[in-house]
C-alpha cells in the first residue's frame, strides 16, 4: 500500500532531504506499510503496571503530572528543525526538576517507533510527521492513542481562566477527531494554503490579484506577453494542486461540495462546481499559461523556477517561505492569496481559503507518562512557546495569537492578512488526512496530474477520480470517516 508513491523513490541526495523538510510542514505525508498495519493489529499486551503513578493535581500542575517520572518525547526532524521543541523541553525540566526528560529527533518516525508500539513501550509524546509518518487512521482504529480531551479542558498555560481548547485556531480541535467527540491528535503548526506569488512581479504587470477567472486568464495573458508563465506547480507531486483547487471548489459550490467529496458520496465529484473548477484549470494548460516542462518538475524545482520569475503563480502551503528562503530574492514581495473564483455566482465570497493544522502530535495509549506528554504540549501551546516557534520557523502555530511583537516575514504577514480576510470562510478538506493514498496517488497523480499534462480532459479526469473514490467507499478493509 503506497509503496510506489513519489516519496518512496529516490531515497538519497538533496531531493530526499528537501522532501522530508517539506513534509515537516505538511503533516500529511503518510505512507502506511503492511508491516505497520500488522504491528498495530498485534500490539503488545497490557503493561499498565509500568505506567507512572499520577501526581497531585494543583493549579500549577492541572494534569496531575508525576513530578519525578521520566518523560520521553520523539520529534520529527524536518523543515521546522528541533530547536523550538528543545526550548519547550527546557521549560518542562524547569517546572519538574526531578523528572528526567529523554528527547530525540528522527526523520524515520515509523521504522524507529513501529517496533516500540508493537512491544507496548512507545514514547510519551510523538511528532508523527514526515515521509515515514505512521497512519493516523490505523492508530486510532487500533486504540493506540490517548484521548487528548483532558489537555484541551485543562487551564491554558498563560491564563487559568481559559481552557487550552479556547486558545486554539479554528478547526484544530475538529482535525484531531475521527469519530465522535474524542480528540486523538493535536496539530501544532498552522498552514495557510493558497496561491503564492511575487507582489513585485504582479506590480510589474500593473495588475491586482485576480478575483474572477476571466481576470485570472487576462493576467496570465499579460504575463505570457512579457515572457513569463502564468502558473507552475509540483508536476511530480500534483497533489499540491488541491491546495488552491479544493478551496476554489468550496468557494464556487459551497462547503457541502467539499464535505460530500470527503464523505465519499456517490457522484460527489460530478457536482457542477467541480466541473467548473476543473475546466478553469484545464484552460490554463490549453492556453499555454503553464510553465513549459512543469509536469516533470518536483516541488523544489517548480518553486525555484517560480522564485526566479519564470512563473507568476504557484499553489502551495505556508512552509514554502522557509523551504525556498535560499532562492526567493530579497525584493520578491512574497504574498499568498485565497484562490480566484469563477464569477459573482460563486456561493462563498472571494477570500475563502484553506487553512488547517500541520505537525500532528500524539500521546500513545500505552505511554508510561501520558500526563507528562500532555503537559509538554500544554507548555508548547503557551504564548511564549508559540512566539518562539513562529519567530524561528516562519510559521504560525495552533495557538490563536503569538504574533504580537514579532517582525513578521512577508509570507507570514500575507498569510495572517489572508486569514483575517477569510474570517469565517476558512475551509478544511479532510481527504488528505482520511484517505492518504486516494488523495495523493489517485486524485493527485492519476487524475489532476494527467489532466494538467493534457493527457485527460476534465470530463475524463472527473470520471476517473469518481471511480477511484467509489472504490475506496466500497472497500471494507479501509476505515471510513464522515463529517459529523
Amino acid at each position: 500500500m503506497g509503496s510506489t508513491s513519489a516519496e518512496n523513490r529516490g531515497t538519497e541526495g538533496v531531493g530526499r532531504r528537501d522532501l522530508i523538510k517539506r513534509s515537516a510542514a505538511l503533516g500529511l505525508i503518510s505512507v502506511p506499510t503492511m508491516s505497520f498495519l500488522s504491528a498495530c493489529a498485534s500490539s503488545g499486551g497490557d503493561d499498565s503496571g509500568d505506567k507512572a503513578k499520577a501526581g497531585k493535581k494543583t493549579a500549577k500542575n492541572p494534569l496531575g503530572v508525576n513530578d519525578t517520572a521520566g518523560m520521553e518525547f520523539v520529534l520529527f526532524d524536518g523543515g521546522f528543525g528541533k530547536e523550538y521543541a528543545e526550548d519547550a523541553v527546557k521549560i518542562y525540566e524547569k517546572n519538574f526538576p526531578q523528572a528526567k526528560v529523554k528527547f530525540s529527533a528522527t526523520q524515520k518516525i515509523q521504522s524507529t517507533l513501529q517496533p516500540r508500539f508493537n512491544q507496548g513501550t512507545p514514547p510519551d509524546l510523538i511528532d508523527n510527521s514526515g515521509a515515514e509518518q505512521m497512519d493516523m487512521g490505523v492508530l486510532v482504529g487500533k486504540d493506540q492513542l490517548t484521548d487528548l480531551t483532558p489537555l484541551l479542558d485543562a487551564p491554558s498555560y498563560d491564563d487559568p481562566n481559559k481552557k487550552v481548547r479556547d486558545t486554539l485556531r479554528p478547526g484544530i480541535v475538529e482535525m484531531g477527531q475521527f469519530d465522535g467527540e474524542k480528540v486523538w491528535i493535536l496539530y501544532y503548526a498552522y498552514t495557510v494554503y493558497g496561491v503564492w506569488y511575487s507582489q513585485k512581479a504582479l506590480d510589474s504587470l500593473d495588475e491586482q490579484y485576480p478575483e474572477t477567472w476571466d481576470q485570472m486568464l487576462a493576467v496570465c495573458e499579460k504575463a505570457k506577453k512579457k515572457g513569463m508563465a502564468g502558473w507552475t506547480y509540483a508536476g511530480k507531486y500534483p497533489y499540491y494542486l488541491p491546495f488552491s483547487l479544493y478551496p476554489m471548489i468550496g468557494k464556487v459550490g459551497g462547503r457541502e461540495v467539499l464535505d460530500a467529496i470527503d464523505n465519499l458520496e456517490p457522484n460527489a465529484w460530478k457536482h457542477p462546481a467541480v466541473k467548473a473548477c476543473f475546466d478553469a484549470y484545464y484552460e490554463l494548460y490549453k492556453k499555454g499559461y503553464v510553465l513549459k516542462g512543469t509536469p516533470g518538475l518536483d516541488h523544489i524545482q517548480s518553486q525555484t523556477a517560480w522564485a526566479q520569475g519564470k512563473a507568476l503563480f504557484i499553489p502551495n502551503g505556508s512552509w514554502v517561505e522557509n523551504e525556498s528562503a535560499n532562492v526567493i530574492p530579497k525584493d520578491f514581495g512574497l504574498a499568498v492569496s485565497a484562490p480566484t473564483g469563477i464569477d459573482s455566482s460563486d456561493k462563498l465570497p472571494f477570500g475563502t481559503i484553506w487553512a488547517s493544522g500541520g505537525e500532528p502530535f500524539i500521546v500513545p495509549s500505552k505511554a508510561k507518562n501520558a500526563e507528562g506528554g500532555m503537559e509538554q504540549l500544554r507548555i508548547m501551546l503557551s504564548e511564549a512557546s508559540s512566539k518562539n516557534f513562529t519567530g524561528k520557523v516562519k510559521s504560525l502555530t495552533a495557538y490563536n495569537g503569538g504574533t504580537d511583537g514579532i517582525a513578521l516575514t512577508p509570507g507570514l504577514k500575507s498569510g495572517v492578512a489572508a486569514l483575517d480576510k477569510a474570517g469565517e470562510n476558512v475551509v478544511n478538506p479532510r481527504l488528505q488526512d482520511w484517505y492518504v493514498q486516494l488523495q495523493k496517488e489517485k486524485i493527485g497523480v492519476s487524475g489532476l496530474g494527467e489532466m494538467m499534462a493534457g493527457r485527460l480532459t476534465p470530463a475524463e479526469a472527473i470520471k476517473k477520480i469518481q471511480a477511484y473514490a467509489d472504490e475506496v467507499a466500497k472497500d471494507d478493509s479501509i476505515k471510513h470517516y464522515k463529517h459529523q
